[in-house]
């Protein structure tokens, strides 16, 4: 048995329905995908067996392997995937941006399926490989046709690991146990890409939300795994016999303000503007993660040290300067407005930005209420469109991780459609849009690159669809006893095994 502290609380088992990492490392455990990410970011085929692309770049098909099975023992057949991936599609920006080009998306018989363009698209295996949020995982047809808006409550799929629905309790753990009839790729594990071989019989994830005692039951092996241990907790945990901390995300995160475009102030852009004065990632960063080993700063909107990154557009972003910030609210004209800002305090890197944020805006002039709730409430409550005074909510802060950011398509809060498929705040800028679907379109690399800084200009400029506030690389604690830990920006528990000895 591996027994696991998660980052957050399991409580929805639908990987389509929520950007939550907690809900997309549930669906790795659970699900399997078309294609996956390896290591160095390449899409790689899992459940397709071969595919095939026309010449003219516009028909694409694709055979899945022999041997897939739904935990429920039915076979996977080429008609699930297609439900699948068009439930997921009506979720997921890099989805929407494929489908909008599609004619058709159809089974041919029982193994393969064709997708058929309208015109040729530059990530198309990208987008069924996407690493995170929100990831095209597969489940059967009968589920997969549940009305995207309405959240899937049962976890069958064709993955490495069977969920034991009798034995979740929402909030407090979730039960997985090996799929013996899983049939890895012959391949080595690379990244989320490669044979998925399951080494232990169960794993168990026991949510402690208090940092300390996950910790003490780290250090007593009580646990085997903490996936984000307190930074300031981190130097106990490597003086401790039998732990190790170790960085297994290779490519960091991005700490973010998310501000709500559909209700005052922030439907004001100077408003959402002034939010890059306040933004001081050296003091963001400190309080949320604390030690400047495992962070840094970084003035793009694509991950520094990535192809995209850079600094054009930013200007003097990164200097907190109050006045300025002050005078934008008052051009607005919504200066000592209320501002209600959503505070995750069981996940206490979420729980700093957000007191962070209040902190700066009630410096600028903002009236701020400063909302305490757990990630579950706070995931339900930014789904309202509502106007604060009716349970709606102004900012929040969250995180997202490399791939999620690593361009304007796969980046879900750069997503600015004007509608309610947009993520959560729902910027609307049809300038923007445009230039996502260039960028979705272009095949040619430089020019890709020079349609992704022009998005960013405008970003910094005009949209502000959310501000980035600094990187960091979450360590990971466990127990010497687990070897073969694959590094990758997702939760990836196949390969580990366990000494029973230590």
């Amino acid at each position: 048995m591996l027994r696991l502290v998660p980052q957050a609380a399991l409580r929805s088992l639908d990987p389509h329905a929520t950007t939550a990492y907690v809900t997309r490392n549930h669906g790795y455990m659970v699900y399997d995908t078309l294609f996956a990410m390896d290591e160095a970011l390449r899409p790689q085929p899992q459940m397709v067996e071969r595919h095939s692309v026309s010449g003219d770049g516009l028909t694409y098909d694709f055979t899945l392997r022999s041997g897939l099975f739904w935990h429920d023992g039915a076979p996977v057949t080429a008609e699930d995937c297609v439900a699948s991936l068009k439930r997921w599609a009506a979720r997921d920006a890099m989805g929407q941006r494929l489908m909008a080009l599609a004619v058709s998306l159809e089974p041919l018989d029982d193994s393969r399926f064709r997708l058929v363009l309208r015109e040729p698209y530059g990530l198309v295996l990208e987008s069924l490989a996407k690493l995170s949020a929100t990831v095209p995982f597969m489940m059967p047809k009968r589920l997969a046709e549940t009305d995207p808006a309405t959240p899937v409550t049962e976890a069958i799929g064709s993955g490495p690991f069977r969920f034991d629905q009798a034995e979740w309790r929402a909030g407090d753990r979730a039960i997985y146990h090996r799929n013996r009839d899983y049939r890895p790729r012959a391949e080595p594990p690379s990244g989320a890409a490669g044979g998925k071989v399951v080494k232990v019989d169960r794993v168990d994830w026991l949510r402690m939300p208090d940092a300390m005692t996950a910790a003490q039951a780290l250090i007593a092996g009580e646990v085997d795994y903490l996936e984000t241990p307190s930074a300031d907790l981190v130097p106990m945990l490597r003086a401790s016999a039998g732990v190790t901390v170790s960085v297994l995300d290779p490519l960091g995160a991005t700490g973010i303000l998310r501000p709500n475009h559909a209700v005052p102030p922030f439907n004001q852009a100077k408003a959402r503007q002034a939010l890059f004065w306040l933004a001081d990632q050296q003091e963001y960063m400190a309080a949320a993660v604390g030690n400047p080993e495992f962070y840094g700063t970084c003035r793009s909107y694509y991950p520094c040290g990535s192809h995209l990154a850079s600094e054009r557009g930013a200007g003097g972003f990164g200097v907190k300067d109050i006045a300025r910030a002050r005078a934008l609210f008052q051009e607005a004209g919504v200066l000592g407005q209320s501002v209600t800002v959503l505070q995750v305090t069981d996940v206490p890197s979420m729980s700093a930005l957000a007191q962070i944020a209040a902190q700066g805006l009630r410096q600028a002039g903002m009236q701020v209420d400063l909302q305490a709730m757990d990630f579950a409430a706070a995931a339900a409550r930014r789904g309202s469109r509502d106007p604060v005074e009716q349970g709606g909510w102004s900012l929040f802060t969250t995180w997202m991780q490399a791939p999620d950011a690593a361009n304007p398509v796969s980046s879900i809060p750069m997503a600015a459609s004007c509608d309610e498929k947009s993520w959560f705040g729902w910027p609307c800028d049809p300038e923007l849009e445009a230039m996502r679907g260039e960028f979705a379109r272009e095949t040619d690399p430089d020019t890709r690159r020079d349609i992704a800084i022009r998005i960013q200009e405008r970003n910094f400029s005009e949209t502000v669809t959310h501000v980035p506030v600094g990187t960091w690389f979450n360590p990971v604690a466990y127990r010497d006893s687990l070897k073969g830990l694959i590094k990758a920006p997702v939760l990836i528990l196949w390969n580990v095994e366990k000494d029973a000895k230590k």
